[in-house]
This record gives C-alpha cells, structure tokens and sequence, in this order.
C-alpha cells in the first residue's frame, strides 16, 4: 500500500498501515486483472477494496494451495480455527492477528454484514467435500459464498447513486460472473485438483461427464462434445454478465470506469476462449498485456473526467 492510498484512507496506526500493505502485495501478485481495474479507484478507496480481495485469496490459497502433508481434515481443522478467530473478532472491531487486521478494520468501517464473511467461508469448506455439482442451482450455491458476497462487500466502497438495494443483486451477478469465467478459464487446473465446476447436467446433455473432461485434459486438447459444452457455459456465463452491466451506472461516478475495466478485461477471457475454438485445455485464456493495457488507457481517461466533475464517494468514519 502506498503512503498516499493509506493517508487519504485516514489510515494512521503503524500495524494497520502494515496489514493492509499486505493485502495490496498479495492481490499485486495473484489478482492482475483486479489489481489494474483497481488502480482506477480513488486513493482513498483502495485499502479497503485490497483488504476484501486479499482477505478471500488468502483463504482460497488455504485450500487449494495447501502444504505437501496437508490432509482434507487438517486443512478443515485450519479453516475452522481461523474462521472462529476470524468472526469473534469481527464481532469485537478489532483484531490481534495482523494478516485479519485490515479486513477487520474494513468490515467496521463499512458496516458490512457478518452473514456475507460466514457465506464465503462455507464456500471455502465446500472445496474440502465436493468435488463437483449436479446442476446448476447447486453451483450457485457455492457461487454465492465464493463470489456473489464479494461484489455485495465491495459495493459500499464503491458508492452508489441508486438505492443500495437496488444496486447490489447487480453487484452480486458480477461477482458471480467473474466466478463463472474463472471456472471456464481453469477447467483443467480445477480438474488436477479433482474437482468440476460445471453443472453435470448440463455438461451430460452434449455426452459430456468427468471422465471424458479427464481424457481431454490428458490429450491436451478438446474433443467436439466438449466444445459444444463450453459453447453453452459461455453464452449462460454472458448473460449473467448482460444481467449485473445495468449495475454499472449505479454506482458512484468516479467507481465506474474500474468496475468496467474489470468486466470488460474478464469478460476478455470468455472472448479468448471463444477464439481457441471452445478449447480449454490448449492452454489457459488470458488477455493479451497489449489489450489490457489498451482498455486500461481508455478507463485512466474516463476516470479522469469523472473526478473533475464528481466528488469522491464520503469515506466513512475512521474506527478504532
């Protein structure tokens, strides 16, 4: 975190300085989408945006990059340990371990909802068990604790200039857009660790079940039923995109162009794929640099603008 993001925070204390600069060097190392999206937000906005993101890649990595004598239920064990930490502080305001200080200090701040917190972490726990889902209703099961609670976290940081309840089912439908793609872009990296994030439903009606993922994920290229299915994930996951883009004009001004940049680069990804013929184990989809930092310029721009004509959204008071 720069001294500057942190001052305009009204971020003072020296520990809390410390924890959420490390919330921002975690999300500049795994999240490069996000993390350039999140350089179109005001200063003071992104210690908290960072502290939120941070928070859910370092439980994410709890489980799916775990310790090499790592068991499903030591890692349960763990993630069961932290989450008792985790919610009795969040119910105190305060926090003495250093990595749960920033998104402590944030949740007080923002007044976000403990239910959003418990949501993600049975999502995490879901990950320890379930190595896939039948249809699609229980995906979005997992889907609203892993992704849409983000978008509806991050939402007050934002601002808005709609009613919040009108604003966030679109902010959860772009978290769980970004959830889908994710799933499209690592079919074969899920499928090495044992796990399917494709409705069987849906894959079953083009011939498709796990073991055929399997197959194609050794030959190292799609076979023709796979590629129909692909098809259909990308034209379900664009409509969740085509549902939460209203959302976008609801938010405060000077939010807009970060939170387009970031559906405008990941809905690049499904563009990718498209591109590679619905192949997604001839290599994982990502927008090219050239294109990112192309759509980035033109955000910079609008943002810009937006701040000489709108004021920044009020930071809430500073606690603690």
């Amino acid at each position: 975190m720069t001294r500057r993001e942190l001052d305009a925070a009204g971020i003072r204390e020296p520990g809390l300085r410390a924890a959420y600069t490390w919330c921002r060097e975690l999300n500049a190392r795994h999240g490069r989408t996000y993390f350039l999206a999140t350089r179109m937000l005001t200063p003071a906005q992104r210690p908290a945006i960072h502290a939120l993101y941070g928070f859910a890649r370092w439980l994410d990595d709890i489980v799916d990059e775990p310790d090499d004598d790592a068991t499903p239920a030591t890692l349960d064990a763990r993630l069961q340990e932290v989450e008792k930490h985790f919610l009795a502080d969040l119910d105190a305001g305060v926090s003495d371990d250093p990595l749960l200080t920033a998104v402590i200090d944030t949740a007080a701040r923002y007044t976000l909802a403990k239910a959003y917190f418990e949501a993600f972490f049975t999502s995490m726990r879901m990950d320890l068990t379930v190595d896939g889902y039948a249809t699609r209703e229980e995906l979005d099961t997992y889907v609203h604790g892993s992704a849409e609670v983000i978008g509806l976290q991050v939402l007050p940081v934002l601002g808005t200039v709609a009613p919040r309840e009108e604003a966030e089912p679109r902010a959860a439908a772009l978290g769980k857009a970004f959830q889908l793609t994710n799933f499209l872009r690592d079919v074969a990296e899920d499928l090495e660790r044992g796990r399917v994030y494709l409705p069987a439903d849906e894959l079953a009606a083009h011939g498709v079940d796990r073991d055929r993922l399997a197959w194609c994920a050794r030959a190292g290229r799609a076979d023709r039923a796979v590629r129909a299915a692909i098809r259909d994930q990308i034209a379900v996951t664009r409509a969740i995109y085509a549902e939460a883009r209203p959302g976008i004009a609801m938010l405060h001004p000077v939010s807009r162009p970060c939170v387009a940049t970031a559906a405008t680069l990941y809905g690049g990804i499904l563009g990718r794929i498209e591109d590679a013929g619905h192949d997604v184990f001839a290599g994982r989809a990502a927008v090219p640099r050239r294109q990112r930092l192309a759509v980035a310029c033109g955000a910079v721009a609008r943002t810009q603008w937006a701040r000489r004509r709108h004021r920044a959204p009020a930071l809430p008071m500073a606690v603690g």
